[in-house]
């Protein structure tokens, strides 16, 4: 996994005479599912980011406290951190097209409701912050079983670039979101966005049941779900090349990443400007992020991840430290792409190497510890942010936070070498698995 020459079986690091790079940056879309899946997320996604930007500006707007911007992101993001273990569980044991259907179907709700209340003017900072805890419930139970229902989409062969390109979705609505949620905020107001949002959940919700997926294997379950949660956090403390990706992914989600929250008082404040600066602002932060994702995906093998994920979280804090300083709009923005590109760079070869180490039957159970180190940790630093702006200001936090994942960088890379040989170990276990699986999906589906 984490040395130059080592790759996943099966996925050669390069690819095949005669096939265009582009055409190999996007091979997972060969699969059918896979299309309707990315095509329906893509739609939902602009309306997430675009409800992203409008609920911060909303805040803001409403209470001008930095605080009050960090107490909505923890309360958003609090429950993926408290409900991710059984959601791990229910991705493992239960069909993962339905759970994904039912959180989505939630979501939409919900957003809907927050349509009502502000375009009717009937919206506090008590109601954003109620809807924001109910969705970050369905959000505990939806990300680590969209995770790991990825490979029931595309299987092993094709799972590294279905990853990346997922995350390439996410950051192309990135660009659009925040660009069209500005220019809506300034004209009609945040609750059009919120509208949008809830009507864009029909796209994924149509993909996600025209596909056809093959009988699921069924396991029979003689462990309790107790003990089926227990044995899910054993094997990522007792396994070190995940443990040590996970630890650094919790130390930049607490002190680093939330320099997102923060955005509404740079925009505002800091650089004098209004909802369009903010949309402009995560924008950039967006193409980067794009950028990254799409360097990602056109890799065949995990090979030198494990130094890439070092270095681009080390990147990540120098970006922030020096966007920290800046004092006008246009260099602020220009600032924000190696910002997202790096962040992008190191959370996307994380999840790539989890996922191309972990045994399918623990699929769910680590992508929810996943969940709970990249969005569980976030509510603590959103808070602790929101606070700290408050008392030294939004740029020395930020700075601060550079400081911290440059130093969390650093330790990460001293510990690289410990950790090639089981990671190795790893990716064969994971390979011969693979091979297996397919023979077992053959038998099935054959007459």
């Amino acid at each position: 996994m984490m040395s130059a020459t080592a790759t996943v079986k099966g996925s050669p690091s390069a690819a095949p005479p005669g096939r265009s790079r582009f055409r190999d940056t996007i091979r997972s879309l060969k699969h059918r599912n896979f299309q309707l899946f990315f095509s329906g997320q893509l739609i939902s996604l602009v309306g997430t980011w675009m409800d992203t930007v409008a609920e911060a500006w909303l805040v803001y707007r409403l209470t001008g406290s930095s605080l009050l911007l960090g107490t909505v992101t923890f309360a958003g993001q609090i429950p993926v951190l408290l409900a991710s273990p059984i959601a791990g569980m229910v991705a493992d044991r239960f069909n993962r097209r339905k759970v994904v259907i039912a959180t989505q179907t939630l979501s939409m709700i919900f957003a809907g409701i927050l349509a009502f209340l502000t375009i009717t003017k009937r919206v506090t900072v008590k109601e954003v912050i109620l809807l924001a805890a109910l969705m970050g419930i369905v959000n505990a139970f939806d990300i680590p079983t969209r995770q790991a229902f990825l490979v029931e989409m595309v299987g092993r062969e094709d799972l590294l670039n279905a990853i990346a390109l997922n995350s390439s979705m996410f950051n192309a609505a990135r660009i659009i979101g925040p660009s069209v949620a500005g220019i809506l905020v300034a004209s009609v107001g945040e609750g059009w966005c919120f509208f949008a949002n809830s009507v864009s959940y029909i796209a994924v919700i149509a993909g996600l049941l025209l596909m056809k997926l093959p009988p699921p294997t069924r396991r029979v379950e003689k462990a309790s779900p107790f003990e089926h949660i227990r044995e899910g956090f054993r094997f990522v403390r007792d396994t070190a090349p995940i443990r040590a990706l996970l630890l650094l992914i919790g130390l930049v989600s607490l002190v680093a990443m939330p320099y997102a929250v923060l955005m509404p008082v740079f925009a505002a404040t800091i650089l004098h400007g209004n909802a369009r600066t903010l949309g402009i602002l995560m924008t950039a932060a967006g193409i980067g992020a794009l950028a990254g994702a799409l360097l990602l995906a056109g890799r065949r093998g995990v090979g030198g991840l494990g130094r890439i994920v070092a270095l681009a979280c080390g990147a990540f804090g120098a970006a922030l430290i020096l966007f920290s300083f800046s004092r006008y709009w246009l260099l602020s923005a220009i600032l924000l792409i190696p910002v997202g590109f790096s962040v992008m760079t190191q959370m996307g070869s994380t999840n790539t190497l989890i996922q191309a180490m972990v045994p399918d039957r623990l699929r769910g159970r680590t992508m929810a510890v996943y969940s709970m180190m990249f969005m569980g940790m976030a509510p603590f630093g959103a808070l602790i942010s929101g606070a700290l702006a408050d008392r030294i200001g939004a740029p020395r936090t930020v700075a601060l936070g550079g400081l911290a994942a440059i130093l969390g960088a650093i330790a990460f890379g001293r510990h690289l070498p410990k950790i090639r040989g089981e990671a190795r170990q790893l990716l064969d276990a994971a390979s011969v698995e693979s091979r297996e699986t397919m023979e077992e999906v053959t038998v099935r589906v054959l007459p």
